[in-house]
């Protein structure tokens, strides 16, 4: 592996976070950005929220802020302003993730910093965003899924509503829109010596994330002559995105002999080559299907078949059939086991919990040629006060001392 600096080791990003919404940075400082979270002197409870809880802290603090600096700043003092300004001097970012305007309440907003460092790229991240009739709710991250309609609210035996498993996208979804907006802003600013003041709703992330489902509702919305189904389908309108694959047979999920698996033969050319491999010739010649996306949609005879023959093999063996005979056939994981799966094996990288507190995914990019830096430890409160304060703003130990003994700096740092 060649010894490359990190991708990100010339930008610096000053962070105010609170919670989930730390996660925009998280992959920066994997990449080896310099992330310095500017935490009040209580700290940012995200230590304590939701579990697991692993030798008192929360995994949700060891994955969001690993890599980055904490620093205790009380921002309710002039001085502790002073010091996030000479933060943001030869800063390229600034995040805030708490409701729009927070900083701004302290006189450290994007019109103050800019007069700062024109080049400052400044990024809100809340909730709902910093305009409309929610702009002001306050709320957490499944309130994104609720939102942009990606949960569907179950009942229980009893008849009371839950929320049931899904994937947050609202927690997710939000650093990489919003990532990719920082990279952008900082290569405009570079260039052009102007930077820029951005802000999200994690709502809005979310609801971008699920832009196949409302945009074919709003699609269907459109006369039936202009907007229509499948040409495999006679152009008949199936049911939104996923929706539309419960009846679906050559896409579909099996049951194995010891598992599931995930069939996807709608190209005509993989449907034969399965029909092939397995022997069936037949089932090729009384359902050849049409040449693209022809799911066999309802055909219930097929079905059974199928739900026949997927049960001879093991997932396993489905599998190595799959790469033998190219024609796509998935396994179907859990989020429990699928760090057994050999593929996930052979491309994640696990950082442990003997190191990082928790056992974690690193950063799944992979930079060919090369190995990106570990990430450390997600900080505890303050943490690394002094040695930004020296290292990076060249403070000397007595100015040090004097914000110490001010209360600047909290009083545990």
């Amino acid at each position: 592996m060649k010894a490359l600096q990190a991708p990100l080791a010339d930008l610096r990003i000053i962070e105010s976070s609170l919670l989930g919404p730390a996660a925009i940075t998280t992959s920066f400082a994997d990449m080896g950005a310099e992330v310095i979270k500017v935490e009040s002197p209580s700290g940012d409870y995200i230590r304590e929220m939701t579990w697991p809880i692993i030798e008192g802290t929360s995994l949700m603090h060891y994955h969001l802020n690993r890599g980055k600096k904490s620093i205790v700043l009380d921002l309710k003092t002039e001085s502790g302003k002073k010091v996030y300004e000479d933060l943001v001097k030869d800063a390229d970012v600034v995040v805030e993730t708490m409701r729009p305007g927070a900083l701004a309440k302290l006189g450290l907003g994007y019109d103050e910093l800019k007069k700062i460092n024109p080049e400052i790229v400044f990024i809100n991240v809340s909730g709902y965003g910093a305009t409309g009739p929610y702009k002001k709710m306050p709320s957490h991250g499944i309130a994104y899924d609720t939102w942009s309609g990606v949960m569907t609210p179950a009942y229980d035996e009893e008849g009371f509503c839950f929320i049931p498993e899904h994937v947050s996208i609202g927690i997710n979804a939000a650093p990489f829109v919003g990532g990719l907006a920082i990279l952008a802003g900082v290569l405009r600013a570079r260039e052009t010596g102007e930077g820029c003041e951005m802000e999200l709703g994690q709502s809005d992330a979310a609801a971008y994330f699920d832009w196949y489902r409302s945009e074919s509702y709003m699609a269907y919305a459109r006369p039936e002559d202009v907007v229509t189904g499948n040409k495999a389908d006679n152009y008949e309108r199936r049911p939104v995105a996923t929706a539309g694959m419960k009846e679906g047979v050559r896409y579909q999920v099996y049951e194995s002999s010891d598992g599931h698996v995930l069939f996807m033969a709608s190209e005509q050319a993989f449907w034969k080559n399965f029909c092939d491999g397995i022997g069936r010739d037949d089932l090729f010649e009384k359902w050849p299907g049409s040449k693209f996306a022809d799911h066999a949609r309802g055909n219930k005879e097929l079905r059974v078949e199928l739900r026949d023959i997927f049960k001879t093999r093991s997932s396993q063996q489905w599998l190595e059939f799959s790469s033998e005979k190219n024609t796509p056939i998935a396994p179907v994981n859990t989020p429990e086991n699928i760090i057994h799966d050999p593929q996930f094996k052979a491309r994640f990288k696990i950082l442990p919990h003997e190191t990082h507190g928790a056992d974690m995914l690193a950063f799944p990019v992979n930079f060919v040629g090369e190995e990106l830096p570990e990430p450390a430890i997600a900080p505890t409160v303050g943490e690394h006060t002094e040695e930004v304060l020296r290292d990076v703003l060249g403070y000397k130990d007595g100015k040090i001392a004097a914000l110490r003994d001010a209360g600047v700096l909290g009083r545990n740092t």
